[in-house]
């Protein structure tokens, strides 16, 4: 049997002609708002606060930002706005840190060096991988692996049993 699989889940259905439900309660509530500023307010003050409000309404209703809806990229601003924020980046605080380190313990040694083969990082990569492949293939000698020549170990595989 065939069944039939839902498409376009995300599209909201058209309720009221062409609005959804969503953009049909913003709409009401907006008109609603705006006959209420027309009557209790005189007419010249009421004008331009009508029009803010048919603005911000309409919006709400229509307008997308970055494909989302318009009411959430509010709640995203209004939770920027409230919220603390989180700075992660102190540089002066870590130097500090480290200072007060250096200062506390001078008798320890707090620098390591460790050697690199090279200057270029894709070297190394390149003779990591090198290396990781010839163990994993067995070609490897026993001084690669770390082991002195005549030494017989545990575990060997078929290619060391052929060669001894």
């Amino acid at each position: 049997m065939q069944f039939q699989i839902p498409q376009f889940i995300e599209v909201e259905d058209k309720i009221f002609g062409p609005l959804t439900f969503r953009q049909f309660v913003y709409l009401a509530g907006g008109v609603g708002s705006a006959y209420l500023m027309f009557r209790v307010l005189p007419f010249l003050v009421a004008l331009p606060v009508m029009g803010i409000i048919m603005g911000f309404v309409a919006a709400l209703a229509f307008f997308q930002y970055n494909g989302r809806p318009f009411i959430l990229a509010i709640e995203h601003g209004f939770y920027f706005l409230l919220h603390p924020k989180l700075y992660l980046w102190n540089n002066e605080r870590k130097r500090q840190k480290a200072a007060a380190k250096k200062t506390d313990s001078p008798d320890q040694k707090t620098e390591v060096y460790i050697p690199k083969l090279s200057d270029s990082k894709l070297h190394e990569l390149a003779w990591a991988l090198d290396i990781k492949e010839r163990i994993a293939g067995g070609v490897q000698t026993d001084e690669e692996r770390g082991h002195p020549a005549n030494t017989i170990l545990p575990v060997m595989t078929m290619r060391d049993a052929m060669r001894r």
